[in-house]
């Protein structure tokens, strides 16, 4: 008798020790990583389907968690889609509507609330690593610094890493200049990143990370260790990128691995994207990313210029080796991410993001309240804006006088243009966009009206048009 009450009081102990591990992993705020990749093309990495680079880590990542096919920057650029995801807004109300040169305008201004300072203010330890390209006037109080937008911490760069990628020294921690470093860039923003979460940050706290690389972006310089897997490549410039790729994927499965051994892995959503489609015409030079026989590529607002890798984890939430077809954008990540940490958006504000929780956890469409929209400014061909509703994506000239229609789901490499065939739906979605795009620049600040793109590049490229040569110059986004 009295053995088998001893028996009951001890599953007893074990049942309520459970029910309590379970009510505080429930009531536990999830910790949050955002890593994104630089001028990473859709078929950049082996799990969507690169027949070459070697992509381990994240192709593991993949099975791990929920691989996303239709998955879009916010902008063509790099500055833009940063601003989109940390404020869940269109880059052209945000008011970073172009890449951002040094010592120029725009920035993405304090008025705007991003996921770091919400979250931040519900007690999160946040921190920003690598590549920042959100102000011109970097590490100077012009204009604002990541820890004026929530970061508590922040060792990063303006834009590129400088020289290179390799021993660049350029990166600045908390205000104070880091010097040149030794190794390549990834490994170093991924060994800072790591640095933070095993002796940085606030561990009574959840934390917020962001974790930007400069990879695969230009000037490529890649360690030969990861270039030997290509040795068999004839071309090193395609021997170059593709170590580069390598590189990054190496340094995200080490942040990766960092979490297993803090023993974090399984309280930590985690997502995966890049910000903007492969640079160059991938024929010449290292800018040899892929666009997966997309059209169009950096700068453009047709697919291969727009649509990125994006792979998500957050174990026993996401279905591992799931995959969702579903078009969701950069501005997506800021209301994901406060509704993971449960914090309200802010009210007085449009937010054109929807939070993909109901995606990833249920399987459910995504509530958004805008459609998709692209602009971008310096775009490689009149067509400049773009906007998509279900399968059906419209684009046009940056004033609208001109509009293609494609229906994304039978054409997915825009090959056919509906404007003359389907007069209704192109009548349907140009209004649409019209009201939309009315809506945006009435909203945004007007610095974008009479913009000129400024620095060494600009003077590039109007002394190519004076001489009429017909080349288009590189402009270092």
């Amino acid at each position: 008798m009295h053995l088998n009450l001893r028996l009951i009081a001890f599953f007893i102990s074990i049942i309520t020790a459970f029910t309590s591990w379970c009510s505080a992993s429930e009531t536990t705020p999830p910790t949050i990583i955002i890593f994104l990749a630089d001028d990473l093309g859709y078929g950049d990495l082996a799990c969507y389907g690169h027949p070459v680079i070697k992509t381990p880590h994240l192709d593991r990542f993949a099975q791990q968690g929920m691989k996303l096919t239709q998955c879009y920057s916010a902008s063509a650029v790099c500055s833009p889609s940063r601003s989109a995801i940390l404020t869940g807004r269109t880059p052209y109300r945000n008011g970073v509507f172009t890449w951002i040169p040094e010592n120029q305008l725009p920035f993405l201004r304090t008025s705007e609330i991003t996921s770091a300072k919400l979250l931040r203010a519900k007690g999160y330890d946040t921190a920003h690593v690598g590549k920042w390209h959100l102000n011109g006037y970097f590490n100077n109080p012009t204009h604002p610094q990541p820890s004026d937008h929530g970061f508590n911490h922040w060792y990063s760069t303006q834009n590129n890493a400088a020289p290179s990628h390799k021993n660049p020294n350029n990166f600045v921690s908390d205000g104070k200049p880091v010097g040149e470093l030794q190794g390549f860039s990834a490994e170093l923003v991924a060994d800072e990143a790591i640095r933070w979460l095993k002796s940085g940050r606030d561990k009574t706290k959840p934390f917020f990370l962001c974790v930007w690389t400069h990879e695969p972006h230009l000037p490529i310089e890649s360690d030969p260790k990861f270039q030997s897997p290509y040795q068999n490549i004839e071309n090193p410039d395609i021997r170059q990128h593709h170590g580069n790729v390598s590189q990054m994927d190496d340094a995200f499965g080490r942040l990766m691995k960092s979490l297993d051994e803090l023993q974090l892995t399984d309280s930590t959503f985690v997502a995966f994207t890049a910000d903007n489609g492969p640079e160059g015409n991938g024929a010449n030079g290292r800018t040899r990313g892929s666009t997966g026989g997309l059209r169009g590529r950096k700068r453009d607002v047709y697919e291969g210029g727009i649509r990125v890798p994006g792979i998500v984890r957050w174990p026993g939430k996401i279905q591992p080796g799931s995959v969702s077809g579903t078009p969701v954008i950069g501005s997506d990540w800021f209301p994901t991410v406060c509704e993971i940490a449960k914090t309200s958006l802010p009210s007085d504000r449009v937010i054109d993001g929807g939070s993909l929780l109901p995606l990833l956890t249920k399987s459910e469409p995504v509530v958004r309240s805008k459609p998709l929209y692209w602009r971008c400014n310096i775009a490689r061909t009149p067509i400049k804006t773009a906007m998509r509703i279900g399968d059906w994506k419209i684009v046009a000239t940056e004033d609208l006088s001109r509009m293609e229609l494609y229906n994304l789901k039978v054409d997915i490499a825009e090959t056919t243009d509906l404007s003359k065939t389907n007069p209704a739906k192109l009548a349907e979605m140009k209004s649409a966009l019209i009201s939309l795009n009315t809506e945006i620049e009435a909203e945004g600040p007007t610095w974008w009206k009479g913009y000129q793109e400024s620095g060494p590049n600009a003077a590039k490229k109007k002394e190519a048009g004076k001489k009429k040569s017909g080349s288009k110059s590189k402009v270092s986004e």
